[in-house]
């Protein structure tokens, strides 16, 4: 990705965290606040909880993968945080990426619905 589509500095991740409307699914935890460019950002936080370096790095690989798929989707001028649950390790790439499909259109970002396809 670009760094114009990143999230990169802690005080825009704190920001989105204090300001931001959460929504949430089996797997993932996103955070979404409107922004004032009109570019759509994402960042991804995984703890130290979901295992080793390798593994973090593993999922977050396999979560921009998901994203970039959908990012032509997103409507423009949203600031978005994944955050993976800890069962994530265990999915496949398929329902990982239906999953960030799923929250996205949950949080009004998609722009076409899924059932007019």
């Amino acid at each position: 990705m670009e760094k114009k589509y990143r999230i990169r500095k802690n005080t825009e991740f704190k920001k989105i965290y204090k300001y931001g409307k959460n929504y949430w699914n089996r797997n993932i935890i996103l955070y979404c606040m409107k922004n004032d460019i009109n570019e759509t950002r994402a960042g991804f936080t995984i703890s130290k909880k979901m295992g080793n370096a390798v593994t973090r790095n593993k999922i977050k690989r396999r979560m921009k993968e998901a994203y970039k798929r959908n990012f032509f989707d997103l409507k423009s001028g949203y600031d978005l945080i994944f955050i993976p649950k800890k069962h994530i390790v265990n999915i496949s790439f398929g329902e990982l990426e239906n999953s960030i499909r799923h929250i996205l259109k949950i949080s009004g970002v998609l722009k076409r619905n899924e059932s007019n396809e």
